[in-house]
C-alpha cells in the first residue's frame, strides 16, 4: 500500500468530514435532529461541552476508513470517489442508524433516516476530496 497516499487522503478526508460536519449537524440541520431525536434525555452535549479530541479523531478514522478503501481499490478520482464514498457513507450510517434506533430511543425513525442521508451525502464530499488527492499523488508518482 502506498503509505504517503493513504496518510495525506485519509488527513484530507478527516478535515473534510469535520468543516462539513460541523455545517451540515451544527448549522443547517441542528433544529431538524433536535426535532427528530428520541425519548431519551441529556444526550447532547452542548458545543462548549464537546470533547475535542474525541470529535477530530472520529473524523480522522472515518478520513482514514475511506482513504484505505480508495487506496486498495485504486480509486483515482474525484468523480469514482464522490460515488464510492456516498456508498460507504450510507451502509456505514445505514448500520449504525438503524441499529441504534432498534436498540435505543437516541432518535425517531425519521431522524435515523435523515441521518444515513445526511452521513451518505457528507461521505460523497468527503470521497470526492480523497480520491481527489489520490489521483493527484498518483500522478505524481506514476501509480
Amino acid at each position: 500500500m502506498n503509505t504517503k497516499k493513504f496518510f495525506l487522503s485519509g488527513i484530507v478526508g478527516g478535515i473534510v468530514y469535520f468543516f462539513v460536519g460541523y455545517l451540515v449537524y451544527g448549522k443547517l440541520m441542528s433544529d431538524f435532529f433536535m426535532k427528530n431525536a428520541g425519548t431519551a434525555s441529556g444526550v447532547n452535549r452542548n458545543m462548549d461541552q464537546y470533547v475535542w479530541w474525541s470529535l477530530v479523531l472520529g473524523n480522522l478514522c472515518m478520513g482514514f476508513l475511506l482513504s484505505f478503501v480508495f487506496v486498495k481499490s485504486g480509486v483515482k478520482s474525484a468523480g469514482t470517489g464522490l460515488l464510492t464514498g456516498a456508498v460507504l457513507g450510507l451502509l456505514s450510517a445505514g448500520s449504525y442508524d438503524f441499529v441504534s434506533f432498534a436498540t435505543s430511543n437516541l432518535s425517531t425513525v425519521k431522524g435515523a433516516v435523515a441521518d444515513v442521508g445526511v452521513f451518505a451525502l457528507m461521505s460523497a464530499v468527503a470521497g470526492a476530496f480523497v480520491g481527489w488527492v489520490c489521483g493527484a499523488l498518483s500522478k505524481r508518482s506514476g501509480n
